[in-house]
């Protein structure tokens, strides 16, 4: 909202900030000629739109749409909201929900609450090393989070920094030594799960990126730089205290041998050797990474039967929240079939598209074992930085307890597909599918 003097305040948890960013205010911070930032209270977000309306407007164009659209017309983007809106509840009434709990255990662990932040590469374009305080806050929240080897903070750094339970996100080339290296990096930096994401064959075709000239190798060009400098704040917190504190962002776990500046031509190289992966390498992976190992992409119970056969722990029921391929199928819709052919085999873990506590509880009783979210902790980062990560977590934190206690159901585990009304009836168990992976 704007106060009377024409600046941008934004209330968050534990702080609030102020920002004036008319040419007739023109206040510096410590007489440099930057503008003035001034900390307040951020507690008026009440939802995860408040905090993407926050977002939109404190970052330049590049980054949030960068943040927020989709792959193409963005058919994949609009139908994983709406596949949860057409999912109705069927709540139970004079239940006694005053014992009711959040947690959920899974792996082995107890969690706080039945979601995780899912990883997120160029986090760091959110809020000043956001990956740090992303993992900051989700430890706070006791639930996991997933670092992207796409990050702007080295994978070390980041388990130094933040307790909790930290699991790594591989983008894994076809160059086995090159992929060797950065496992076991994170195997040695102690994280305790490797989610190795399958469905960047090639990347997507965002349009949007080209337009606004954010593509690997980075250009920047005349409009983003005036871009920036109508949002001071992201200029003076993210861009320049960044570049200040270590030179031009790199992706810091990429596995290329010049460092993963995001204006290296390498990059280019390094994705390309993606489109070569299949099962083979997993196996392989498999045989060396100890601890748990999940399969994000998967989106049909063949894959899903084909991670369990290739000893998968866990499957990630993703479509890259719409960034990847078009007119893709959305998680929330195949995922009974999915639970129905590999649930109790190994975990079952759904994104893309939520941005409610509503979305979280109705992937639950679908068959999800934890549900991640993305976008809405980047909202939340570029609103407030770690208290403003904290905020979007304690939303859906209230909102998934709000909807368990009216719908009647006391624990995460009694959620099922009775607590739902679904726009189709629940498949059975895909014996075909099974049979064609055997």
């Amino acid at each position: 909202m704007r106060d009377e003097t024409g600046g941008a305040r934004f209330r968050t948890g534990a702080r609030c900030i102020r920002i004036q960013e008319t040419a007739s205010n023109p206040k510096s911070v410590r007489g440099s000629g930057l503008p003035h930032i001034q900390i307040v209270n951020l507690n008026q977000a009440l939802n995860i739109d408040d905090l993407r309306r926050i977002a939109q407007r404190r970052l330049p164009r590049v980054a949030y749409e960068f943040l927020e659209r989709g792959a193409e017309d963005e058919v994949t983007l609009a139908e994983n909201r709406a596949a949860f809106e057409r999912i109705r509840f069927k709540p139970r009434t004079l239940v006694d929900v005053s014992g009711r709990s959040r947690q959920v255990t899974l792996f082995g662990k107890t969690f706080g609450a039945p979601f995780g932040i899912a990883p997120t590469g160029a986090a760091g374009l959110y809020c000043f090393e956001a990956d740090i305080a992303l993992a900051r806050a989700a430890a706070a929240a006791g639930v996991p989070f997933v670092l992207s080897t796409a990050s702007f903070v080295a994978l070390e750094r980041v388990a130094r920094a933040a307790e909790g339970t930290k699991w790594f996100q591989l983008y894994m080339s076809k160059d086995r030594a090159a992929a060797r290296a950065l496992v076991t990096r994170a195997r040695d930096a102690g994280y305790e799960a490797l989610i190795v994401t399958t469905d960047v064959p090639v990347g997507g075709n965002r349009e949007y990126n080209r337009r606004n000239g954010f593509e690997i190798p980075f250009r920047l060009n005349l409009n983003n730089a005036l871009d920036g400098a109508l949002h001071p704040h992201w200029l003076v917190n993210v861009f320049l205290r960044t570049l200040l504190a270590s030179g031009v962002p790199r992706f810091q776990n990429v596995d290329t041998d010049v460092g993963g500046r995001i204006v290296a031509k390498n990059l280019s190289e390094f994705r390309a050797r993606r489109e070569a992966l299949d099962w083979t390498d997993f196996a392989w992976l498999r045989e060396f990474w100890p601890r748990q190992l999940l399969v994000k992409g998967v989106l049909t119970v063949e894959d899903a039967l084909l991670a369990v056969r290739h000893g998968a722990d866990g499957i990630f029921v993703s479509n890259h929240g719409g960034r990847q391929l078009d007119c893709a199928v959305s998680p929330i819709e195949v995922l009974p079939e999915i639970a129905a052919a590999v649930g109790g085999r190994v975990g079952i873990m759904a994104d893309s598209g939520v941005r409610r506590g509503s979305d979280i509880v109705k992937a639950l009783a679908l068959g999800a074992d934890m549900v991640f979210v993305g976008r809405a902790p980047l909202y939340g980062a570029a609103a407030g930085g770690e208290a403003g990560v904290r905020r979007a977590l304690e939303i859906l934190a209230s909102e998934v307890d709000r909807v368990m206690a009216l719908i009647g159901c006391t624990e995460v585990a009694a959620l099922t597909p009775e607590c739902l009304a679904l726009p189709e009836p629940l498949p059975r168990r895909p014996a075909e599918a099974q049979r064609a992976v055997s």
